[in-house]
Parts: C-alpha cells; structure tokens; sequence
C-alpha cells in the first residue's frame, strides 16, 4: 500500500491506524486474495507502522498467508528489497535485508537487469546464504512457491496439452477486442454538467475547432503501464470521423504546463555549416557512454523518435547512445524556448552553451527546455547526446515560441461555431516518480488540483469568445475544474480511454449513445479540503468521511435522459447477525432517450462512532428504453453489513442500518429512494 508523498517512497513509515487499516486500506486486497483468488501479491516500497512492507509480519504473514490464506507467490516492487537496508535502514546490510525479506515471506526479487542494483540484490541473496542469514528451508520455500506457479502455468508441460500455448499473433488485437476496447471507452465517460442541453450535439455546426493539448495525444488515451494499440483513434481523429459534413479546425493552443513544443525541422538543421545537406550527422555507439567506434553512422532528417522497446536496430535494442552534430539555420527571427524531450539521458549544446541537461536513466520521458533568441539566417552550431537504457526510448529535439498557439487558438474560437476543449492531464505529468518542474506538480505529486495554469488561462480566453464551449477533461485523477463548472456549458470527463477512446467521445458527443460512467473518486474543489499527504488518517477523507462539499461526488455522472426511483422495499424489516436482507427498488426511465443506468447501494450506520457516514455496498448497471422500468435487487449479508469497531475489529452491530439506492450519493443531487432495516444481534467477522 502507498498512497502519500512520491519524493519519499523508497523512505517513508507509514503510521495506520488499526481502524483505518481493516477499514479502508485491507479490504480490497482481501477481496483480491480471497474472493477473486490471486495468484500473485507485490509489497510495496514503504514501511508501514515501522516495518518495510516486503518484511511486514504483520502484512505478510498474520494477513495475508494467515487470516486470507494466500497460497501464491510474493513478489517484490522493484528495487524494494533494496530500500530495505539502504533507504528504511531498518537493517544494517544489503544481505540482512535480502534475508529478512525472504524469511517473512517474499519470494522474488523484482528488477530489471542489468541495473546495478539488481546485481548488488541477486549477490546480497548469495551472500546471506554464506553468512548463514538465510537457511536452506528459506530458499526451498521462496522456490517451492515460484515453481508452483509456474506449474499452473503449464511451462514444463508439452505444448499440447497447454490450452494458450496454440495462442498466437492472430490471436492479439482482433476486431473482437477493438470492438471490446470501443465498448470500454463509452463505459467510462462521465458526463459531468450538461447545461440547456447542449449535449448531444443534435444541431449541425458547419465550423468546429478543436482546441487543447490531449485532442491529438496518444499520451491521453493510453496513461501509463500500457499496451500499444496498432490503430489508436485520438479524441480530434473520432470529432473529425463523427462529424464529417463540419469543418474542424485543429489548434493545440498550448502545452500541458508550458508552450507547445514541436520536433525541430529538418528545413532548418543543416549536417555541416556549408548548408549543402538537410538533417543531422548521427553517430550511434553500442553502450550507454558514447565510447569507442559508433556501430552506425546515418544522417537523420531530425530528431523525433519513438523507439519504444524495439530498438534503433537489432545491434541497438537497449543500452545504446546517439551524438548528432549538425547546425540550425533559423527561417524567422524570434524568441523562443529549445530543448529536449528524452527518454533517457540527454543534453542539448547551442554554440558550444549547455541549453538542456538531463543525464540520467529515467521512465517516463522528462522534457527540459530553456529560453534562446534566435535570429533569421544564423548559423548555430548544434550538438546533441542521448543514451537509452532497459526501458522503451524517446527521443525528441524540440522548440516552440511563446504565446503563438494561444493566438491561434483564440482565432480559430472566433471562427468557429462550436469549441471543444481538450485540456487535462497525461502520463507526461502524472505518474511514478516523475521529474515535472511546474507549478501544482512536485515529483510525480499534485500539490493542486486545478487544471495546470496555462490550460485555465487558454480555456478562459477562448470561452471569451462567447460561442458555445464542450469542454473534455483527460486525466487518470481528479482535477478541480471550479471555473469550468461555473461558465462551461457541458463537461465531459474522458479519463485516458484507450486506444478507442476518440471514437468513444465523438460517439457520446453526437449522441450515439447515453454517457452512464460515474465518478469512482471525489472530485474535490480544492487540495485545501484534504489532510497533507504525510497523514494517512482516513478522517475527512474520501467520500466515506467527507464532510465539505465537493465539486463533484463520487458515484456521481449525468444523463441524456432521466430516471425515476419508486417502491424501496426490504424483504425483512429486521434480521439477526448472520441473516441477510434483500433490497430493492422499481427504476424508470422517465426520459426519450434510451440510456444505462448505474444503480448504487449506500449503507448508513448513523449510531456507530467509528462507522462511516455512507458506504457504496453494491451497484448495477441496466440498460433502460424510454418509460421502461426494472425492479433492481440487491441482497446484503455478513460483510456487506458490518462495520469497523474502534480497536479495528471488523463487527455487526445492532442497530437500525439506513438504506439508500440510487444513481448517486444519498444526500446529494442524486434521484433515489431510502428505506431502512435493523440489526438485532452482534457477531465478530475474521480478519
């Protein structure tokens, strides 16, 4: 489990309350383990109440092998083992910590070859053996468990009788999973405001502009931690798809969180100063360092490369380097901002002046730029370096010129006849350790959540225009878009929707079916109305224990068309402790529009100190024509009806339990009907 500050990861002790622990962070790995029977659990890099997660006891063996009865394999995050010893210092050596872990029961050690310390962690667990930190009966259990899995999986069995070894090529990203991928996307948009109506576009615009900087971004429809779709539809290709008889006009207006930068020419690069040849001198070297012979020489038209894990060749897969030397002869004179988008290391000379400089192994790609003015018809002498490690490679020289797209963009707004807006978030700036110089973001943290400034002020100067604005929001977390829900007429949030995900929203914005996603988080209006990240009480946070009101609810999402909730009954008005209760509720569609409808169960245990003010105990999703109505039920027993006790025992208490369903939170604008039933005996549930 980690959930708190980026920066200290690798360092941090969490402190956990006993409630807040069987309460709010343990279910849902229980239910993972025991209900859904996982095979496979990662401990995680921090410690938690004074123990390094890969050797918690408590986490390890009284939870998870003990109360849960995993029977699978625990491997580590990666590099985790390492912070043992070296980062929580909770043991004095690499090779006590490599014993310690295995002992409490983590089997592998999860790394990425041939980093150093993953060599350091393999020969730290060879050193303990000789030290005699760790015994025979230790490497025979860590082992006994990881060739089971592999067992199971069938890899020391003939390919015959493994039912996926006859798996193959055809078998990946056929018509059925795009259409599964497409069926994903609309699943998850919310429709967040819905002002007069505006959506679904039933009127037809003649002049469209698309306007923001995930309209076209394949980084906003994948996150991160993803496959690579063959076919991927960005948000602007499904618009201009959908909407074939408008014109749509396509500004990106500015960055994530800076100017808009775009790969240097090859117009403008020259290999030698003599102008005769367009393009870069290349020199690519077999090794991260830039040393001995180069293995290739090319001329490369510029530098705007995805290498992804494929390689530059089957020579240079990984651990390479690249020096491309060349000049830059400006087309306008100009102040602009030059730099480097890399992944990995890379620096970036202009006449022989440091102008970009990040020279480490990092994931994901960092962007490094600084200011330069240049001069039409100058020659400027350029030198670029870059290596590449393990993971997939990047590798971009890029420039751009302050406040340019935002002028664009304003003037294709004021020729339009409907805005979209493409603003948000991507994997660029949110994600794992990341390395984002900007105001909001600290080291993969959001220190707010408001949309980064230079979106804001692009989205306020084109709302100016006074045409009508559809704004579409990518992110893979909340963002505070308080401005946004005051002036725009119709919001829609995308998250990172896949390789589909453009076609997916254009669909939703014409109308070819109902948004029906709803918010799996809160959607706070500002950082202020949480803790800091260091405390990780569970007071005041999620909509569990909420008590401000914020911008949007979880469960919350808006509708095309409109439902009706009659008739709440309970089938027993009272039950025992090891009874159960059905409930359930007539839904209607009470609109034009057929559309689906999330059906969610709160529970409230108003007279327990320590229950929370609501709890989501089960939803549904129906799919309703006009005035058609479904009797929704849902039956509740054991878990479903307990709560957590101050001393962190999971317990049913009596008392009359308040039931809600609906198409949102009780207490909210959410339509729903309320009913009740009452507990008349106590019981203790296992861990």
């Amino acid at each position: 489990m980690h959930s708190g500050p980026e920066a200290t990861r690798h360092e941090v002790d969490v402190p956990a309350s006993a409630h807040d622990m069987a309460d709010t962070y343990l279910p849902a790995f229980r239910a993972t383990v025991v209900e859904a029977h996982a095979a496979s659990v990662m401990c995680a890099y921090n410690a938690l109440n004074g123990e390094p997660a890969c050797v918690n006891r408590d986490l390890l063996d009284h939870y998870l092998r003990g109360a849960w009865n995993f029977g699978g394999y625990v491997v580590s995050d990666c590099g985790a083992i390492e912070d043992v010893s070296e980062h929580h210092h909770f043991k004095p050596s690499m090779e006590a910590g490599v014993a310690a872990s295995i002992k409490a029961g983590t089997d592998l050690i999860c790394g990425e070859p041939p980093q150093d310390r993953v060599h350091l962690e393999r020969t730290a667990a060879l050193n303990a053996v000789h030290q005699g930190l760790l015994s025979e009966s230790d490497i025979d259990r860590a082992v006994t468990r990881l060739l089971t899995a592999r067992f199971r999986l069938g890899m020391f069995d003939p390919p015959a009788e493994v039912p996926w070894s006859k798996l193959g090529a055809a078998a990946n990203d056929t018509p059925a999973h795009r259409e599964l991928a497409l069926q994903t996307a609309k699943e998850s948009l919310v429709l967040l405001k819905n002002d007069n109506h505006l959506l679904p576009l039933r009127k037809p615009y003649a002049r469209i502009a698309v306007i923001g900087p995930d309209a076209d971004s394949l980084d906003a429809l994948e996150g991160n931690y993803n496959g690579t779709p063959s076919a991927p539809v960005t948000i602007l290709a499904g618009i201009r798809r959908r909407f074939p008889q408008s014109k749509v006009t396509y500004v990106q207006g500015t960055g994530l969180i800076d100017t808009v930068l775009h790969p240097i020419p090859s117009a403008v690069l020259f290999t030698t100063a003599a102008k005769t040849i367009h393009g870069l001198k290349a020199e690519y070297f077999n090794n991260r360092d830039l040393k001995g012979e180069p293995v290739l020489r090319r001329t490369d038209l510029n530098v705007n490369f995805v290498w992804g894990f494929g390689g530059v060749s089957p020579q240079l897969k990984q651990d390479y380097s690249v020096r491309w030397t060349g000049v830059i002869v400006p087309n306008e004179t100009a102040d602009a901002i030059l730099g480097f988008t890399g992944q990995d290391g890379y620096r970036v000379w202009i006449d022989d002046q440091l102008q970009a400089n990040d020279w480490t192994a990092h994931r994901p790609s960092t962007t490094t730029t600084n200011p330069i003015h240049i001069e039409k018809g100058h020659t400027y002498a350029l030198k670029v370096e870059y290596f590449q490690g393990v993971r997939s490679a990047e590798a971009r020289l890029v420039w751009g010129f302050p406040g340019r797209e935002e002028t664009d963009a304003v003037a294709a707004a004021k020729s339009s006849d409907l805005i979209i807006m493409v603003l948000g978030l991507s994997a660029r700036i949110e994600g794992e350790e990341m390395k984002v110089k900007a105001e909001g973001f600290s080291g993969g943290d959001r220190t707010s959540l408001d949309l980064p400034a230079p979106q804001q002020k692009l989205l306020e100067q084109v709302y100016a225009n006074g045409k009508p604005v559809v704004l579409i929001l990518t992110s893979g977390s909340a963002v505070a878009v308080n401005w946004a829900q005051q002036h725009i007429p119709a919001i829609l949030q995308a998250w990172y929707p896949g390789e589909s995900g453009g076609a997916a929203v254009a669909g939703a914005l014409a109308g070819d079916f109902s948004p029906a996603g709803r918010l799996p988080v809160t959607f706070y209006k500002s950082a202020d109305q949480l803790p800091p990240f260091e405390n990780y009480s569970m007071a005041g946070r999620t909509y569990r224990y909420f008590t401000g009101e914020p911008l949007y609810p979880f469960g919350y999402g808006l509708s095309y068309t409109t439902f009706r909730y009659a008739n709440p009954k309970v089938d027993h008005a009272s039950i025992a402790a090891d009874g159960s209760v059905t409930v359930s509720v007539d839904v209607t569609n009470s609109g034009t529009t057929a559309s689906d409808e999330v059906v969610q169960l709160y529970l409230s245990h108003e007279k327990i100190a320590a229950a929370p003010l609501r709890e989501l105990r089960g939803f549904q999703g129906i799919h309703l024509k006009p005035s058609e109505t479904k009797t929704v039920t849902f039956t509740l027993r054991d878990r479903d009806i307990s709560v957590v006790d101050a001393a962190g025992k999971r317990v049913i208490a009596p008392g009359e339990v308040k039931v809600w369903i609906g198409g949102g939170q009780p207490d909210t604008s959410a339509v729903g009907a309320a009913s009740s039933f009452r507990i008349t005996s106590s019981a203790t549930l296992p861990d």
